[in-house]
């Protein structure tokens, strides 16, 4: 295959061709490489390349039975900036980091490592993940392949914007406050936050971290659906993770399953959304109703969300990045530095008021979702802004009080706890794309991932074709 049309083919027939022998690992590397070096210069998505120990490992592959190249069976995957990759620079985005080269992977890296994937490059991130916009002082912005002047969105932006330009196929990411969804939504892919524990984690600052996770990214939701599986499993150092299910996701996405009724909410009761945004999603939710599909306008009460997570969120960062900020001040950005100081004065009956009312949040989702089959929402409440422009500061008239506010979204199903999906669903006037956020209920990744490619194939997006870098403001 020339590299064109690798490029341009889906993971699954990637790696079809890849257990039949028709194609190898250093096939698809040498075409991820000069695909890179073609385009990456517009786009700033995969800053750390590791070529050559993607190349030893697929040589080490190779000499195995076809049967035993994992489910990947050799299909490269970039590795986001936040993870550790044995021997690979892990920045976090931060100078305090820039130079640091772990001796070990984390559990995530391992688990795709040994289901066939190779590691070819770390996609970009903000500073230690904290914002959803991708820049940071080592490496610079990414930029939204759809318009080289508007931002990937965050925190995993980088591989969003490398599946989107040609540059990945599928893409490892992680979520707290959209940051697989957000991207997934500004750059016309499909991302997944996946129920707490599906994907096992080092958790190394908090051992029983259920606001954030690690989870999958691609083109389609097959696509995702097949890293998802490579990426799910129990593992021993993750006393939060899950055995794999009996029926691989890739299959739950070609069960052909519908959900019965759904419920769509342009803003879940909890944020402003741009108006153009609310009727594309609303357009494409009723979509459903042709394949015989109950859709109602309702939300769940999630009252008291901003509150919560906010308060949640403090008290991660501090635990997680206090001792950094305490000895590198001057390293690190104000952002991260505020949500630290906040969390440094959170009071025990703040903490425990906060997680109180989490609890009751997933009461109150799961009571709703057991009216409906899912419930589907805007992704993100905008399209792509400019690239400059640190964080959304306001929509519809409203002013954010912080940098995440305009995260709501997507913050309320992670405190939830539940799977949550972004399939690009259409695009705005100026041609930027916009995704739905599919929502189902704890442990449903399944009926997620079944109902995103039901109304994936009604849309008929055609969203495995990536595209070149398109410049503009």
């Amino acid at each position: 295959m020339s590299t064109s049309e690798l490029i341009v083919s889906s993971a699954v027939a990637l790696v079809a061709r890849l257990r039949a022998g028709e194609i190898t690992p250093h096939d698809c590397l040498d075409a991820l490489e000069r695909r890179i070096g073609e385009i990456d210069k517009s786009v700033n998505a995969l800053p750390i390349l590791c070529f050559d120990r993607a190349r030893a490992h697929a040589d080490a592959l190779m000499k195995r039975p076809a049967a035993e190249r994992g489910l990947l069976a050799g299909l490269p995957v970039p590795i986001k900036d936040l993870s550790w990759v044995a021997g690979v620079r892990s920045t976090s985005g931060s100078p305090i980091f820039k130079d640091f080269v772990p001796d070990a992977s984390d559990i995530v890296v391992d688990r795709i490592e040994a289901e066939g994937g190779v590691v070819y490059a770390k996609s970009n991130t903000p500073e230690f993940g904290a914002g959803a916009n991708t820049f940071n002082p080592v490496f610079g912005a990414t930029f939204n392949p759809w318009n080289t002047g508007r931002t990937s969105a965050g925190s995993s932006g980088g591989a969003a914007a490398a599946l989107a330009s040609g540059q990945a196929w599928l893409a490892h990411g992680s979520d707290m406050g959209g940051s697989l969804r957000n991207p997934a939504s500004f750059c016309g892919v499909v991302g997944m936050r996946p129920t707490p524990g599906r994907v096992a984690s080092n958790n190394r600052a908090i051992i029983d971290q259920t606001l954030g996770v690690q989870g999958p990214m691609a083109r389609t939701v097959e696509d995702l659906a097949l890293f998802f599986d490579a990426m799910a499993g129990e593992d021993r150092r993750d006393l939060l993770s899950k055995p794999r299910p009996a029926t691989s996701f890739l299959a739950e996405s070609r069960s052909g399953w519908l959900p019965r009724r759904v419920a769509y909410s342009p803003d879940l009761g909890v944020t402003p959304v741009d108006p153009e945004i609310a009727d594309i999603t609303r357009r494409a939710a009723h979509r459903l109703a042709e394949a015989g599909v109950i859709v109602e306008e309702v939300s769940p009460d999630l009252s008291g969300v901003h509150d919560c997570f906010r308060v949640l969120r403090a008290r991660n960062f501090v635990t997680s990045l206090g001792p950094l900020v305490a000895q590198h001040r001057d390293k690190v950005k104000a952002d991260i530095i505020w949500n630290v100081e906040e969390g440094a004065g959170l009071t025990a009956d703040d903490i425990a008021r906060a997680e109180r009312h989490r609890a009751q949040l997933a009461m109150r989702m799961d009571a709703f979702l057991r009216d409906y089959d899912l419930l589907l929402c805007p992704a993100t409440i905008v399209a792509a802004f400019p690239v400059e422009q640190r964080y959304l500061t306001r929509c519809a008239g409203h002013e954010f009080s912080n940098y995440f506010e305009w995260l709501a979204i997507a913050y309320g199903p992670t405190l939830c706890g539940a799977p949550a999906l972004s399939l690009p669903c259409g695009f705005t006037h100026e041609n930027l794309p916009i995704g739905l956020q599919i929502v189902g209920p704890t442990n449903a990744d399944a009926c997620v991932i079944a109902g995103a490619r039901a109304l994936e194939q009604i849309l008929a997006l055609d969203t495995v074709r990536p595209i070149d870098p398109r410049p503009g403001r």
